[in-house]
């Protein structure tokens, strides 16, 4: 338990110059600390794979600062569970999410890659060639599962306008009693400006943005990972052309498939995190 305790810390905060343990400096300062006369590498690693923390994982993630994170993301949270302003949706309400995938490189190989090989995976070529890049704007109806997108070479609010009016333009949202569009807080979609600028045009959109720092409680980021992951990992593509046909195949081909994302936050998740949250900044406050 000692040993997994001291894998658990942050080693610079214990005086120690590094950022994480590895097993051999984990091994070493264990027995420094007289916690064991020795241990092997394999041993301790045995140890803390069996554990359910696992120590030597880490991710990036940012603090809320937004005073009203809270509200802003139980209104979406809300629209995922089919409520608005506490009354359940009818069947003429639909919720979008909404966003850019921005600066899209196409890649070329120097090299052609090569298949798999009995005991051997595909091999791609490190060094490429940049043919271009390009924006990917996509809109996920949340509860039916259809998916719109588009590729423009850049992002900004003449392309998502475009997007908007691809989408609203069809059944059912064209008569539709109300659709709601989430979105973050980028440029082209941000604020009331924005939301004004929507509404002259169609008067029942209802802009509905996320609070800064909350791109993980929009739903297209599910689809843009699954886009990342299987079609553009890796990237191999001689133009910016092919780059954009190979997006809108993948896009129909997705659709075919396409199933409501299984959400389970819930408001009540998030007023638990934002406890947690809370907590955390007093004790930093305290400790600074």
């Amino acid at each position: 338990m000692q040993v997994k305790a001291l894998a658990c810390e942050i080693p610079w905060q214990l005086g120690i110059p590094l950022s994480r343990f590895s097993t051999d400096e984990l091994a070493h300062e264990v027995i420094q600390r007289g916690i064991v006369a020795s241990i092997s590498g394999s041993t301790l690693w045995r140890w803390l794979d069996e554990d359910a923390i696992k120590p030597w994982q880490f991710r990036s993630w940012i603090f809320p600062r937004d005073p009203a994170f809270e509200e802003k993301a139980g209104r979406v949270l809300d629209l995922y569970q089919g409520l608005w302003q506490g009354k359940p949706l009818s069947a003429r309400d639909f919720v979008i999410s909404a966003d850019e995938k921005t600066s899209i490189q196409a890649r070329c190989r120097r090299w052609p890659s090569l298949p798999p090989e009995p005991g051997l995976p595909m091999r791609v070529e490190h060094e490429y060639q940049r043919k271009g890049a390009l924006c990917y704007l996509a809109a996920w109806d949340v509860h039916r599962a259809r998916v719109f997108g588009r590729c423009d070479a850049k992002s900004g609010i003449i392309p998502f306008d475009r997007l908007v009016a691809s989408v609203m333009k069809r059944e059912p949202y064209r008569s539709a009693r109300r659709v709601f569009w989430i979105v973050d807080n980028g440029s082209s979609h941000r604020g009331e400006k924005a939301a004004s600028r929507l509404r002259q045009r169609w008067p029942h959109l209802i802009l509905v943005s996320l609070p800064v720092h909350a791109s993980w409680l929009n739903q297209i980021e599910i689809y843009f990972s699954i886009l990342q992951r299987k079609l553009l990992t890796p990237n191999d593509n001689t133009t910016v052309q092919e780059l954009a046909s190979k997006i809108l195949l993948f896009q129909a081909r997705f659709q075919e498939i396409a199933k409501p994302f299984q959400w389970k936050f819930n408001r009540h998740d998030l007023a638990q995190l934002m406890g947690k949250l809370l907590q955390r900044s007093e004790t930093f406050a305290r400790s600074a």
